[in-house]
C-alpha cells in the first residue's frame, strides 16, 4: 500500500470520482490502475473561507506499486506501514481470584474489555447504575433537581463521558497502536466508522450510550461480570499488598488484582485511599465558566458563507493574561447543551453535552483558568476542597440551580434581568445570578480579560448577550494517585485513568485502561 498525505479536495467536489482523479495525478498513474483506497485521515482547511478544502490522507492499493513509488519523490508519498495492535503474551504468576475493576468509565470499561476478551473474567464494581437506568435517573434530576449522590452525571456506567460530547481526539502519541485500537473497539460496538479517520472524532452522548451497552454485553459473554450500586468503601490490605475490597460498608470481595478506575469526581474514595496510606499528591487543574453562543454564529465565523455545507464548527482558544494566567476553552460542544453535572448535595457544577448530530441551537464551551497549589494549597486535598468551595458558592448564588449571567452584566458586576437574542440551552434549571460572587477575583479578572481577545479570533464571541453559566470545576482530577513503573500503587493495586491523574478525556483514559490490562497480562496467567 502507498500512503499519500496532503490530498486537498474542495468541499463542493468531495466525491469518489474527484478523489480517484486526484490520487492518479499525484501518483502519475491513470485512475484504472488504482485498485482500492482507504481514508486514513480527514481534516478541514478553512483558512480561506472562500475556498474551504478537505485535506485527506489515503492508503492506496495500485498496480506496480514499487515502480510508482520509485518515480515519485514527494515526501508526502511513501510506503504505508500500518501497525496492528497486539495484546501481550500472558505471564506465569497465578491469580488467587478474578481481577476486580472499580469503576466502569472509559478506563475501567476498556481495561475490563481487554481482560475479558483474553480470558481473565474480570469483576466490574460500579457505584452507580447501569447506563439504561442511569439515563432515567439523570433525566429525572434535570426535571426535579433532586440529586442521586451515587448515580448522576459523574457516577454510573460509562463514566462522566457518557453525558458529554463523546470527544475522542487526543494529543497522546502511542507507537503501540492503542489509540487506533480504542477507536476500532468503539466502531465494532456501534460507533460511526468515520471516527477512525476524521481530525476531531466524536460519538455524541446519544450513540455513546448504545456503544457502552454493546461493550458490556461482550464483556459478559467473554466471562466478565458487572455489579452495580456497588461502591467500594474500603480496601483490604495485608503485608502492604492488596487482597480485596469492601463494598457498601458490608460485603467483602477478595482478589490480589484490583484496578482503581474511579474517575475524577470520586472524592470520598480519594479520602478512603488516604486513610489506607496510598500515596497521592495534588496536581494542577483549571476552573471557570461555560459560555453559550448561537451555533450558527460560531459556524459562520469559522467557515464563512459555506458553513451549511459542513458539520458544526468547533474551536479551541488560548490566552495568556498580563498576570501570566493561562486561560483556555475546554470541552467545546458544538450544537449542544450545558448540563447540571453535580454529584454532591448543595453543590453545583456544570459541563457540556452534545448528541452525535450536534444540531442544537447553541454551541458552548468552558472558559477555564489554570490553578496550581500556589492558589489552593499544598496539602493532598487542597485542590479538591477548592473545587468544593466553588461548587458550594455556585449552589448558594444560584439558590440550588445553575447560576447564569449575560456577558455584559458579568463584566459590569450586576445580575441580569432578561435574556436577549440568545436563550440558554441547558439540561437542568437555571436562575439569574452574579457569577462574580462564585469565583475568586483573579479568575473572574482573567476570564474578563480573555473573552475580548477570543472575540478577535471568533467574531461575536464577546457579544454582550453571550450567556455564562457556572461553575466549571471538573476539568481534571485534583490529585494524582502515585504508581510505579508497573502501574501499581502497592502490590496488586493499579490506579488507572483520569481519576488517578493519568488521563484527560475518553481516549486517553481508555488507553490507560488498556495499558493496565496489558501489565496484568504480562504478569499473570489466567490458566
Amino acid at each position: 500500500m502507498i500512503r499519500i498525505r496532503q490530498v486537498k479536495i474542495p468541499i463542493l467536489k468531495d466525491n469518489e470520482e474527484t478523489i480517484l482523479h486526484k490520487i492518479g495525478n499525484i501518483l502519475k498513474i491513470s485512475s484504472n490502475q488504482i485498485l482500492d483506497f482507504s481514508i486514513i485521515k480527514k481534516s478541514i482547511d478553512a483558512r480561506d473561507k472562500k475556498n474551504i478544502l478537505y485535506v485527506y490522507e489515503f492508503d492506496v492499493k495500485c498496480l506496480e506499486e514499487e515502480k510508482v513509488l520509485k518515480k515519485n519523490s514527494s515526501k508526502d508519498v511513501f510506503l504505508s506501514e500500518k501497525k496492528t495492535y497486539c495484546f501481550p503474551k500472558k505471564g506465569n504468576k497465578k491469580t488467587n481470584n478474578k481481577p476486580i475493576i472499580i469503576g466502569s468509565g472509559p478506563a475501567g470499561l476498556f481495561c475490563s474489555y481487554l481482560l475479558a476478551k483474553n480470558g481473565y473474567n474480570p469483576v466490574v464494581l460500579e457505584r452507580g447504575e447501569k447506563v439504561e437506568d442511569r439515563i432515567k435517573t439523570v433525566e429525572q434530576f434535570f426535571q426535579d433537581n433532586i440529586l442521586n449522590k451515587e448515580s448522576n452525571i459523574q457516577f454510573g456506567e460509562g463514566g462522566a463521558g457518557t453525558f458529554s460530547d463523546g470527544k475522542l481526539n487526543t494529543l497522546t502519541k502511542d507507537s503501540f497502536g492503542r489509540g487506533e485500537e480504542v477507536l476500532k473497539i468503539f466502531v465494532e460496538n456501534g460507533a460511526p466508522e468515520e471516527i477512525l479517520y476524521v481530525q476531531h472524532p466524536h460519538i455524541g452522548t446519544d450513540l455513546l450510550r448504545k456503544v457502552i451497552v454493546n461493550m458490556r454485553n461482550k464483556i459478559i459473554n467473554w466471562g466478565g461480570t458487572f455489579s452495580y450500586s456497588s461502591c467500594v468503601t474500603n480496601l483490604i490490605i495485608e503485608n502492604n499488598s492488596i487482597v480485596g475490597v469492601e463494598i457498601n460498608h458490608k460485603e467483602k470481595l477478595y482478589s490480589n488484582i484490583v484496578i482503581m478506575a474511579i474517575g475524577h469526581s470520586a472524592r470520598d474514595t480519594f479520602y478512603m485511599l488516604n486513610e489506607n496510606q496510598i500515596k497521592m499528591k495534588p496536581k494542577n487543574f483549571a476552573v471557570g465558566l461555560r459560555i453559550e453562543h448561537p451555533k450558527e454564529m460560531i459556524d459562520k465565523s469559522q467557515y464563512g458563507e459555506n458553513y451549511k455545507l459542513l458539520d458544526s464548527a468547533s474551536y479551541k482558544l488560548t490566552y495568556q493574561t498580563k498576570n501570566h494566567r493561562g486561560v483556555y476553552t475546554f470541552c467545546m460542544c458544538p450544537g449542544g447543551y450545558v448540563v447540571n453535572a453535580s454529584s454532591e448535595e448543595e453543590m453545583i457544577c456544570c459541563n457540556g453535552m452534545s448528541n452525535y448530530k450536534r444540531d442544537e441551537k447553541n454551541s458552548n464551551s468552558a472558559i477555564v483558568v489554570t490553578v496550581t497549589p500556589n492558589d489552593f494549597g499544598n496539602d493532598i486535598f487542597s485542590g479538591l476542597e477548592f473545587q468544593r468551595k466553588l461548587e458550594r458558592m455556585a449552589y448558594q448564588e444560584g439558590k440550588g440551580y445553575l447560576p447564569v449571567q449575560l456577558y455584559k452584566d458579568y463584566v459590569n458586576d450586576q445580575i441580569s434581568t432578561s435574556f436577549k437574542e440568545i436563550e440558554p440551552n441547558t439540561k437542568g434549571k437555571t436562575i439569574f445570578a452574579n457569577l462574580n460572587n462564585v469565583l475568586p477575583k483573579y479568575i473572574n479578572d482573567s476570564i474578563k480579560e480573555a473573552i475580548p481577545e477570543f472575540g478577535k479570533k471568533i467574531k461575536g464571541f464577546d457579544r454582550e448577550d453571550a450567556i455564562l453559566i457556572g461553575v466549571e470545576t471538573r476539568t481534571s482530577s485534583p490529585v494524582v494517585i502515585e504508581r510505579d513503573e508497573n502501574y501499581q500503587a502497592i502490590p496488586g493495586l493499579y490506579p488507572c485513568g483520569e481519576g488517578a491523574g493519568y488521563a484527560g478525556g475518553i481516549t486517553t483514559a481508555a488507553i490507560d485502561g488498556i495499558k493496565v490490562a496489558e501489565q496484568i497480562a504480562k504478569e499473570y496467567t489466567n490458566e
